[in-house]
């Protein structure tokens, strides 16, 4: 998952051209899913960070700009999808619910900075490197945003909503 491309015309990045760029990578099975960065490839006998980091060098040595990139694997989505709190809840609308992925997991005492803060009706659940997130108002009015998160904890992360992360795990089953 690539973060911030393709927003407010910042960082354009167009799909055709990026699954180019991972195919020169040698990443098999390369697809791409809406216009926000998300990759779905195939690439065995490397980590998620080793390969995070082989997608930034590639666009910046392509596009000349930073792009934070997460690499997530099946398993981690069918984890998010199983353990989300807010499903729970019947008064919590699906459609307002994101789940913010870190790139690392933050130190103690920033999460008892994040856990500090409370934006209601807004509510999050930090669990392990997900942030479940719920904005009845919706996340382009939300307070605690992506840039939000990333301030409090100190670490790099990318949002999608519910359904976003819905679909990205049934592409990967489908694999």
């Amino acid at each position: 998952m690539l973060r911030g491309i393709n927003v407010s015309g910042q960082k354009k990045i167009k799909m055709a051209d990026l699954r180019g760029l991972l195919s020169e990578l040698s990443y098999k099975n390369v697809e791409t899913y809406i216009q926000s960065g998300n990759v779905l490839f195939d690439q065995a006998g490397a980590t998620p960070d080793r390969l995070a980091r082989e997608i930034e060098q590639k666009i910046r040595s392509h596009y000349g700009f930073e792009v934070p990139t997460l690499v997530k694997e099946p398993s981690d989505f069918e984890a998010v999808i199983r353990n989300n709190p807010f499903l729970q809840d019947p008064e919590k609308d699906p459609d307002r619910v994101y789940i913010t992925f870190l790139g690392s997991l933050p130190a103690q005492d920033r999460i008892e900075t994040l856990n500090g803060v409370d934006h209601s009706p807004e509510a999050f659940v930090l669990d392990g490197g997900n942030i479940y997130f719920y904005s009845p108002k919706g996340y382009g009015k939300a307070k605690m945003n992506n840039n939000f998160f990333e301030q409090k904890l100190k670490v790099a992360a990318t949002t999608r909503n519910w359904k976003t992360v819905n679909k990205l795990a049934a592409l990967a089953k489908e694999r």
